[in-house]
């Protein structure tokens, strides 16, 4: 079985190792283009020998970010402010994705810090959407989606997909998670519409369908798809992972190549059950049920943890979130741990542990 400093080959790229970063969103960006804080933030990872790090959710239209500081990449200067952030993470042997996301109910916030949550037009704000006029909790009652509309954000998920490929990122993931726009879709607790993109399983499911086939169209064949998921609610009535295993099915065959398996942030008050690798399951179900490549994530913290998760099978690679900020050199560390010879930067090497 593959162990975590394996490579991995997903369509026409090769990473070198499963030590992957989780998006990790940053509220540091200025009109949606990023700077020297996602320089250093997103660089650290590539210096720390990370096989690939995903950018932050970012804004497929000004109103898919989640805040008035969260990137975007439907205009030409987000697309150059990428170019040199990916061209460093290149230069140190790691690959780079980028999460094309909206935020759907859960938008229009203000900065971290902040002496209240939703940001007025005055400040930048807007008002949300979601796939009914529904509102998480403490958010206001969100604007329905149209068939129009959902059909015009379609298309601009495609677009921002044909900006990432010139920004150069090695992959695009789709964001279906965490309750934002496409995860309010899926689950019936946000999702009550009684058209074709609500209803049951395929109503509710078709809107990130039509986006995969949009993306997928819109990159290279080469170029490996992502989708994220949020593999269950943890609430009664809720998304099922039963209903991701079968989802992951379908998006397989649509030409999605890795399913990221996270849960919940849909109901604001889910009783989720959390430790140690909590979300494991819900990769192993999927790979397991579908075949698919899978991405284990949540509470991922020991080297041997990993490693195990990887050599058992439960999934294909692992992504770090809090771990990789505590420590942005963690994969080489680890490496360490696991009595695996990796190469250190240049600039570094007097550190290397022997």
């Amino acid at each position: 079985m593959p162990q975590l400093f394996d490579p991995i080959k997903i369509r026409g790229l090769e990473i070198v190792n499963r030590a992957w970063v989780s998006p990790m969103c940053q509220y540091s960006a200025v009109d949606g283009v990023v700077g020297a804080w996602h320089n250093v933030h997103l660089g650290s990872f590539a210096t720390g020998g990370a096989g690939l790090i995903m950018a932050e959710a970012t804004g497929v239209v000004p109103e898919g970010r989640i805040s008035g500081g969260c990137p975007g990449i439907y205009n030409d200067a987000q697309v150059a402010a990428w170019k040199s952030i990916i061209a460093f993470v290149h230069s140190q042997g790691s690959k780079i994705g980028i999460q094309l996301a909206h935020s759907g109910r859960k938008g229009s916030t203000t900065i971290p810090g902040a002496d209240h949550l939703i940001a007025s037009v005055a400040e930048g704000g807007w008002q949300a959407v979601a796939p009914s006029a529904i509102a998480f909790e403490g958010y206001p009652i969100p604007h329905a989606l149209s068939i129009e509309e959902i059909h015009t954000l379609t298309h601009q998920w495609g677009k921002a997909a044909e900006n990432a490929v010139k920004a150069g990122f090695d992959l695009v993931e789709i964001h279906a998670a965490h309750g934002y726009l496409l995860h309010e879709f899926c689950s019936p607790l946000s999702n009550t519409r009684t058209d074709e993109y609500g209803g049951d399983f395929n109503g509710r499911t078709k809107f990130l369908k039509e986006v995969v086939v949009e993306v997928r169209n819109a990159i290279p064949e080469v170029m490996p798809l992502f989708v994220r998921i949020s593999a269950s609610d943890w609430t009664e009535g809720g998304w099922t992972i039963e209903e991701s295993v079968k989802l992951s099915q379908e998006l397989k065959a649509l030409g999605v190549d890795l399913i990221d398996a996270s849960s919940g942030g849909n109901v604001y008050d889910a009783k989720i059950a959390v430790g140690p690798g909590y979300q494991v399951q819900f990769a192993e179900k999927i790979k397991s049920g579908t075949g698919i490549t899978t991405s284990a994530v949540g509470m991922i913290t020991d080297p041997a943890q990993a490693n195990e998760i990887i050599s058992s099978g439960k999934a294909d690679v692992v992504m770090l979130g809090r771990q990789m900020l505590r420590n942005p050199r963690w994969p080489l560390f680890a490496a360490h741990e696991l009595g695996v010879e990796v190469n250190w930067p240049r600039q570094l090497a007097r550190g290397k542990l022997s």
